[in-house]
């Protein structure tokens, strides 16, 4: 299982029967060493969240937490008000999860899927985390809420396989051997 969700892969044209992949089983109607095959709807679920920009925003988070718990709301960071610094660690962080899934994509990987998805789910994560920015606004009971309603719907975005250009078209079809030509008349001069 990868970081990032799979791009699902076509079937198989060159069998005889359409579909028939799903039936012989895995090895039998496809390479071994062929592509993994596209996630399911709970994979996709556990990859779309961002969980490496998570962590890094639960850290700042905690900082800044205990900034507001030890002044109150008027609390300050170098003269800039700590709700503020906390607005901008939310904007940071919804800018990083797109670019930290475009580092870390691989061959194969549905990464501007992900990338989207997990950009659109990381506000709801953060709110449920209890960030700072969302201090005034927070309800434990909507948050759950929210965030169930969001995994749910997640799961069913999924990525669209890829078409097949001609050229690839041309160079799976089965080639039609050489065959010696029969000359049964020998050449004439003219």
């Amino acid at each position: 299982m990868g970081r990032l969700v799979r791009i699902p892969q076509r079937t198989n044209d060159d069998l005889p029967i359409a579909g028939l992949e799903d039936v012989l089983g895995p090895g039998l109607a496809r390479n071994e060493g062929a592509v993994p095959e596209a996630d399911n709807y709970m994979e996709r679920i556990a990859k779309y969240i961002p969980g490496e920009v998570l962590a890094f925003f639960i850290f700042i988070n905690a900082i800044l937490e205990q900034a507001v718990r030890t002044g109150g709301k008027g609390a300050t960071m170098a003269g800039i008000p700590v709700t503020t610094v906390a607005q901008g660690a939310l904007v940071l962080c919804l800018v990083l999860t797109p670019l930290f899934v475009c580092y870390v994509r691989e061959e194969g990987d549905a990464w501007i899927t992900n990338a989207f998805v997990s950009t659109l789910a990381f506000p709801f994560w953060a709110y449920v985390l209890g960030a700072v920015a969302f201090d005034d606004h927070w309800d434990g009971n909507l948050a759950a809420i929210l965030l169930a309603t969001f995994t749910v719907l997640s799961g069913l975005i999924a990525p669209r396989a890829r078409r097949r250009k001609r050229s690839e078209k041309k160079a799976s079809a089965p080639a039609r051997p050489d065959r010696p030509h029969l000359d049964l008349v020998e050449p004439r001069p003219a």
